[in-house]
C-alpha cells in the first residue's frame, strides 16, 4: 500500500478542475480536514438521482471510489439526511458534488489515477 497521499485540499481542487475540463460542474458541499481528510463524491448526471461514492479498501491494498448509497427518487430527503449524518460522524470528510454527463466514467478516471 502506498502511504504517500495527496493532501485532501489539493485532491479536491483537482477533482473540481477535472469535472470542469469535461464540461461538468463540481462544488464542495462540505470541507473536511485540509491535509488528511477523506473525500466522498456525490455524483449526478444533469441533476438526476445522486449516487454517493466513497473510497473503499480493495484486496490489493488500494482504495477505490465505489458506489456506497443511491438517492431514492421518491424520497430525496432521506439521501440529504444521510449525507448530513455521514458528515457529522466524520467531520474530516470532504463532500464534493459533481454533475457530469457520464458519472461512472468520471469515477473510473479518478480510480485510474490512484
Amino acid at each position: 500500500m502506498d502511504d504517500a497521499r495527496l493532501p485532501a485540499h489539493l485532491e479536491a481542487g483537482a477533482i473540481l478542475r477535472l469535472a470542469e475540463s469535461q464540461g461538468g460542474y463540481a462544488t464542495v458541499l462540505a470541507k473536511g480536514e485540509r491535509d488528511a481528510g477523506t473525500i466522498a463524491l456525490v455524483m449526478l448526471c444533469r441533476g438526476k438521482a445522486s449516487v454517493l461514492y466513497e473510497r473503499m479498501p480493495q484486496l490489493d491494498g488500494t482504495r477505490l471510489f465505489v458506489a456506497a448509497k443511491s438517492e431514492d427518487a421518491e424520497n430525496k430527503q432521506e439521501f440529504s439526511e444521510y449525507l448530513a449524518r455521514r458528515h457529522a460522524r466524520d467531520p474530516d470528510l470532504w463532500l464534493i458534488e459533481v454533475d457530469i454527463a457520464d458519472p461512472e466514467r468520471f469515477v473510473a478516471q479518478l480510480n485510474e489515477l490512484r
